[in-house]
């Protein structure tokens, strides 16, 4: 997407009144229902990506305009309306919107005379201002550019995000493939008892910030974001019943506390359906998706989908009747070791990673130790892409 994209009357035209040959160039003009249009949603024509790096483009050449030539594009109601597009923008990409200390080219005149961009140098002064305020969301969008780029050249995930069921509460959801077409699932039994989250996935990942948000508004919409962040850490916590899991999720949660921690990868409990169209194909005549949970999904910065699952002796062994003490023990199950690592190796060729935790190693007095270590290093290996 261009900057010109975002005007009318951007060709030059010819005037009856001049001699043939000559041209001049019609003003330009805001397409301001396009421009609103993108605080609402992504344009059907182009990414979100592609849109940002063209608002950004517009927004510095247009004060850089106003800090020297003065011919800039947009007058100062339009530039509002382009602030406010490019944050809408960048939030559902995932990215923090640049602090302006000023609304429009008039702030901007008024800034620039308050803090001596005026008089000799002051041209110079004024580009680098812009630079320095627009200078790293530009940075930003090249890197996510960047990792698009690469992306093609690596096998990652098949398909789409398209839904995200999970944690739920009681008995649990069932899920039926209503459009095969268009790759719609709908839950026909429990649905209550879940959670969807349907909204846009950014492209890199989901943080515990936007996780938040989704729920304060969908569920908490009166809540400031540390009481919905609670809300949703309790909700969350409550889909398991299984101490080792609980203990995962207590140590990982601990993370949101620290410093930047709202940006940190969202911890996803008990994911019933995690629905990539072309990873998974119905089988049978009723449509139902028999998609095994998955007891954590991460959807990480730098786009891989990480599973991690803790495995109780009931995943490789079946239960043998109680004896005398009561004590419940199992006996190792060839056939259900063997369903577990098929599907293992189904979600590996479909680009997923999986690291499994054994019960038993998460019921030591120095597992959270054990299960901490293991997340710094799957974060660091996992962190947002750079150029």
């Amino acid at each position: 997407m261009q900057t010109d994209d975002f005007f009318h009357g951007t060709e030059h035209v010819d005037w009856p009144d001049i001699r043939p040959g000559e041209w001049v160039s019609q003003l330009w003009e805001l397409d301001v229902e396009l421009v609103e249009s993108l605080r609402f949603g992504p344009l059907s024509a182009h990414s979100d990506l592609d849109v940002a790096v063209a608002l950004t483009r517009l927004l510095h050449e247009d004060f850089v305009s106003r800090g020297t030539s003065h011919d800039e594009r947009m007058n100062d109601e339009e530039v509002v309306l382009a602030v406010k597009a490019h944050r809408a923008v960048l939030e559902r990409l995932g990215l923090e919107p640049p602090k302006l200390p000023f609304r429009h080219h008039s702030g901007f005149f008024d800034y620039w005379r308050r803090n001596n961009m005026s008089g000799g140098g002051g041209w110079q002064a004024r580009r680098e201002c812009v630079e320095e305020l627009l200078g790293p969301t530009r940075q930003a969008l090249e890197d996510l550019q960047e990792a698009e780029y690469e992306q093609q050249f690596k096998k990652g995930p098949l398909g789409t995000f398209k839904n995200l069921i999970f944690a739920a509460v009681g008995p649990k959801p069932q899920i039926v493939l209503r459009d095969a077409v268009s790759n719609e699932v709908e839950i026909v039994r429990n649905a209550d008892n879940c959670l969807v989250y349907r909204d846009t996935l950014p492209v890199q990942g989901l943080t515990w910030r936007q996780m938040v948000a989704w729920w304060q508004a969908h569920h908490m919409p009166d809540a400031e974001e540390p009481e919905a962040a609670d809300g949703l850490y309790r909700r969350l916590y409550r889909s398991l019943d299984s101490l080792p899991e609980q203990t995962v999720l207590r140590t990982y949660c601990a993370r949101y506390a620290e410093p930047d921690g709202f940006e940190l990868p969202a911890l996803i409990p008990q994911v019933y359906l995690h629905y990539d169209p072309y990873t998974r194909k119905s089988s049978g005549h009723s449509g139902a998706l028999h998609r095994e949970r998955m007891d954590f999904l991460l959807l990480a910065p730098d786009r891989s989908r990480i599973v991690i699952e803790v495995d109780g002796a009931h995943h490789y062994g079946t239960k043998n009747p109680a004896g005398a003490d009561g004590r419940i023990m199992y006996t190792a199950s060839p056939r259900l070791y063997s369903e577990m690592v098929a599907e293992d190796r189904r979600l590996r060729l479909a680009g997923y990673e999986i690291y499994r935790f054994g019960g038993w190693e998460l019921t030591r007095p120095d597992s959270p130790q054990l299960i901490s270590d293991f997340f710094t290093e799957l974060l660091t290996r996992h962190k947002k892409p750079t150029l």
